[in-house]
């Protein structure tokens, strides 16, 4: 055997290891990154949630959605938390169209139609103007808690109830609207989005 045969070989014989070893690293790292993603999602979809409002995995608690598409935004899931086995809230998963793409949003209603809370789960708003609704220091969604569907749902420019993000004013309608939407739903699925199930 050649030394220039040997030296392909050896360097094939490395080649593979090498990509071996990769494959194998990334098997092995896959799931731990998956899981590891899984878990942030849940967290920022129940950060929508108050703590202390539920003692259930409401996310494994799917809810079968009827008429879906809203008058400004569309319901993609819903989900029902309770509290010492009575239903406290259900969470909505909405998107509404932003000024740059869509906005999806967490949307934590109580069993009276109040707003618990919003969580952004995505946005392509304008930095420095509209993508300024996720921004913790701004503190423009914390005016919607409380809420419910007789406020007057709008811009204080438009005659109602709720500040503006400052530059941002279809952002700002289009979550406004969106809110309203799901408010609207709850009230007129109410029943059927609070109905124990038979097994709990």
């Amino acid at each position: 055997m050649t030394r220039t045969l040997r030296n392909a070989l050896l360097l094939a014989l490395v080649s593979a290891l090498s990509l071996g070893m990769t494959l194998a690293w990334r098997h092995w790292t896959l799931v731990p990154i998956h899981e590891a993603e899984q878990q942030l999602q849940i967290r920022q979809w129940l950060s929508a949630l108050p703590q202390g409002s539920y003692d259930n995995q409401p996310l494994q608690m799917p809810l079968p959605l009827g008429d879906t598409r809203l008058p400004h935004s569309q319901l993609l899931a819903g989900y029902r938390a309770t509290l010492a086995g009575q239903p406290s809230a259900i969470l909505l998963r909405s998107q509404t169209q932003g000024y740059a793409g869509p906005i999806i949003l967490a949307i934590a209603i109580d069993a009276e139609g109040r707003l618990l809370g919003i969580q952004v789960l995505e946005q392509q708003e304008s930095p420095g103007l509209g993508a300024r609704v996720v921004d913790p220091q701004v503190h423009w969604l914390t005016q919607f808690t409380g809420h419910t569907q007789s406020s007057h749902w709008a811009l204080k420019r438009d005659q109602g109830d709720f500040d503006q993000l400052a530059g941002a004013t279809v952002t700002s309608r289009a979550v406004i609207d969106a809110l309203q939407d799901a408010l609207r739903y709850f009230d007129t699925h109410r029943a059927s989005l609070l109905e124990e199930r038979a097994h709990e």
